[in-house]
């Protein structure tokens, strides 16, 4: 069992890929970022939790939905860019006892697992987003798709991220343009 990470070689094979790749890159890159801008406003409304509690006696009941909500945001788009940059939790040493041309195609099916995935992700997704639209969240009125809404994004964005590398790895090297 390991974590892929990306290495500084494996940076400079995408960077050398095509504006596709580095397109796709600044997609992951923006999730990860508005991820941490909600990270950091998660642990803001949190301290506004314990000052209002503590100190003014008087708890906002907004806290507990508004962090749920950016729980769900942080968390897809992480799982999201998780996908692009192979940073997810996978399983290889089955994968990798086998001769190389049946780890191709075992990359090759796991890749598709998740573009279908993220398609079905998607898919539930955006029927959750537009059935909950008269439903509110209570104690901050938005309505309940806000919640439902990153299911979408996040399948769409590992369903594609899923696809180029399948594309990628079928496509020889000598035919990729730049």
């Amino acid at each position: 069992m390991s974590i892929e990470t990306k290495t500084p070689s494996d940076q400079k094979d995408r960077a050398s890929k095509g504006s596709l790749d580095r397109a796709l890159d600044g997609v992951a890159g923006l999730c990860v970022g508005v991820a941490g801008v909600m990270l950091v406003v998660l642990i803001v409304t949190f301290g506004w939790l314990v000052f209002g509690r503590y100190v003014l006696n008087d708890t906002p009941t907004w806290v507990e939905q508004t962090s749920l909500v950016l729980v769900v945001y942080i968390t897809c788009l992480g799982a999201a860019a998780g996908v692009r940059y192979r940073s997810h939790l996978n399983i290889d040493f089955v994968r990798e006892s086998f001769p190389p041309l049946l780890r191709g195609l075992m990359h090759h099916i796991s890749d598709l697992f998740v573009l279908v995935f993220g398609g079905f992700m998607a898919v539930q997704g955006w029927q959750l987003v537009m059935s909950n639209t008269q439903r509110a969240i209570p104690m901050i009125g938005l309505p309940e798709s806000y919640r439902a809404a990153p299911l979408v994004i996040c399948g769409v964005l590992i369903a594609l991220f899923a696809a180029v590398d399948i594309l990628q790895r079928l496509m020889p090297r000598s035919t990729e343009r730049t």
